[in-house]
């Protein structure tokens, strides 16, 4: 398997592409700022997180992980998206500040605890999966290719050499210019196709590798950034150097990558190996040879200087729901030398592990919290409740005033913050259909009443238990 067929296998997570969480907001004394880098509050629990990044940078975290603990809705798992165009608005906002910290291309890889329960794959498995997928790996490579600004794309058509009426790209020419000249070149027709697949039009920048024919496009020739008003397009400066020339390219695959880029079968085109891969299943594990010669590879790549290992993040929500097969697993994968950087969050207190009668901290074995630096979160006042009520108006286009702001702020403080953010979108229509602008208490107050906060719900259900079903 060539590394350029290598494809990312990364999931959609809840965390939005375009997040407001740019770092923790701490000063160069490594002291918090209030309300810095999207983060409210919690300024005890970012400073913690900040030692654990220089822990990390000096390669001092081998072996270990941290935990967030605290109350439900303390920002250690939960905060608000500030990109409205993401249908997912609750992130992992300290696990993703320090991925922030560590820099754009380290790998940060969310689950939740309960992913590990699955009718077609091992619990185990998807826990190294998911490790796996948080393990990155930077291959500089020196290639031979042709780069340039592509000034013609002419494809050639024949005959079909089977009959009919339809005609085949038989080749295809295109010319490609740098500052210090310009060439053209006749190609494959297979080439053709990757071309349409890569939209390169007239005005590209794109580079072909000589030996693979693999086409990348780097983006539009900055000499068209004055074509439109306002577009979305990446704009490059025109290559220097000759068209055809050696360079180094930087790919960024996961270990995961690999693992299922080799696992999946090249078959042949003859019927059988059709057949077989239209009856396997979609979803197949993969064995622990193969990781282990992956492994060996990537060792031998690190030693020669062509890759280097970029250690992710791995956050595990809700990791109380895992259960002791799982963190028997976890403590064993920890102290593997490729292992990322695992940062567990929990609400929970005092309770029973899964599959066991034993009652722990958190609901996690007792040697496995041995190894692991617990950062803790504290509810947020009233002032930081109204901070980010405001901050999530805003997101929302929502306008509300002081006084609502006050009155939501006190429904967090009885109930949870999460609770009282919701409250804003029924209070908004609330406010339109009473031919308002701004919410005002009014709304607040009406909202109010017709919903129900998990605490009163639950002692309503206890005053009134006898009325209801057994």
């Amino acid at each position: 398997m060539k590394i350029e067929e290598v494809k990312s296998t990364t999931k959609s997570q809840r965390i939005s592409a375009h997040s407001h969480v740019k770092g923790l907001g701490l000063d160069a004394e490594q002291k918090a700022i209030r309300n810095a880098c999207g983060l409210v509050g919690q300024e005890q629990a970012r400073e913690a997180a900040g030692i654990i990044v220089e822990l990390i940078r000096q390669k001092k975290m081998a072996g270990r992980a941290v935990l967030l603990a605290g109350p439900p809705g303390t920002g250690k798992r939960k905060l608000y998206d500030l990109d409205e165009k993401n249908p997912f608005r609750l992130l992992s906002a300290l696990a993703l500040a320090i991925a922030q910290e560590l820099g754009s291309r380290v790998p940060f890889c969310p689950m939740v605890g309960s992913e590990v329960y699955s009718t077609e794959i091992k619990k185990t498995e998807v826990l190294m999966e998911n490790f796996r997928r948080a393990i990155g790996l930077r291959i500089k490579e020196v290639k031979e290719v042709y780069e340039g600004e592509v000034t013609e794309i002419t494809p050639t058509e024949t005959e079909n050499n089977y009959g009919g009426y339809g005609k085949t790209v038989s080749h295809v020419v295109i010319g490609l210019r740098t500052v210090k000249g310009a060439k053209q070149l006749k190609l494959d027709p297979s080439i053709h196709e990757t071309l349409q697949k890569e939209k390169v039009e007239i005005g590209d920048v794109i580079y072909i590798e000589a030996n693979s024919g693999a086409v990348k496009r780097q983006g539009r020739c900055d000499a068209y950034a004055t074509e439109y008003d306002l577009e979305t397009e990446e704009y490059v400066p025109l290559p220097k150097g000759d068209v055809h020339k050696k360079k180094e390219v930087v790919q960024d695959v996961t270990l995961h990558d690999l693992d299922v880029a080799n696992a999946r079968p090249q078959g042949g085109q003859d019927i059988l190996s059709i057949m077989g891969s239209l009856i396997k299943p979609k979803k197949t594990e993969i064995t622990d040879k193969l990781r282990r010669e992956i492994n060996k590879v990537v060792n031998k790549y690190i030693d020669q200087g062509v890759a280097e290992l970029v250690p992710g993040v791995l956050f595990v929500d809700e990791v109380h729901m895992l259960d002791i097969e799982c963190f028997t697993y976890l403590h064993r994968a920890l102290e593997s030398p490729l292992a990322p950087i695992v940062i567990f969050a929990t609400n929970r207190g005092r309770c029973l592990i899964r599959g066991t009668e034993i009652l722990s901290p958190h609901g996690m074995p007792l040697d496995l919290i041995d190894r692991i630096m617990i950062i803790r979160t504290l509810p947020y006042g009233m002032e930081e409740m109204i901070e980010i009520l405001r901050i999530r108006a805003k997101v929302e286009h929502i306008d509300v005033s002081d006084e609502s702001l006050q009155a939501l702020a006190e429904i967090g403080n009885v109930s949870t913050l999460r609770y009282a953010v919701q409250l804003m979108t029924p209070a908004n229509i609330l406010a339109r259909i009473n031919g308002k602008d701004q919410i005002e208490k009014e709304e607040i107050d009406e909202v109010r009443d017709v919903f129900l906060d998990a605490k009163s719900s639950a002692l309503l259900l206890k005053q009134e238990d006898a009325k209801y079903m057994k």
